[in-house]
């Protein structure tokens, strides 16, 4: 295989990328308010007006209903932003319109917090229904 073939194979985690889609599985224990929290430090788009690279940490946090949002699918999901233009805000929230419509939760948060570009750091935070209270002690 020359150096040229290489370059126009799709390789198998873009493959992924481009077939993956958000999947669930039913809540384990639907009798307990719960949060689950995850971050995803390395999420990308492109900018939409210079299509340079937007860097950012997405911290998710929510309460889960009926179901669960896979975590495989998350990142696939998430992924397939790397490439697509698009304004911080639009993208913040289209990922929750998206979580939420898959996943129907009690309460979820998104905060996407982009890397500093031309001395200007932005943090976008949207949430979703209506946070129950936990007694949390940690």
């Amino acid at each position: 295989m020359s150096e040229e073939d290489t370059k126009e194979e799709i390789l198998y985690g873009e493959r992924e990328i481009a077939s993956g889609g958000l999947i669930c599985f039913p809540n384990p224990n639907r009798e307990r308010d719960y949060e689950i929290s995850i971050d995803f430090p390395e999420f990308t788009c492109k900018c939409p007006f210079s299509g340079y690279p937007d860097f950012a940490t997405l911290r998710i946090v929510y309460q889960p209903n009926k179901k669960v949002i896979e975590l495989k699918a998350i990142k696939l999901y998430l992924n397939s932003f790397r490439e697509k233009r698009i304004s911080h805000e639009e993208v913040t929230n289209k990922i929750i319109d998206d979580f939420v419509e898959v996943s129907e939760p009690k309460w979820m948060q998104l905060e996407a917090d982009f890397n500093p570009r031309g001395n200007v750091h932005t943090i976008i935070r949207v949430c979703h229904g209506k946070r129950n209270s936990l007694e949390l002690i940690i």
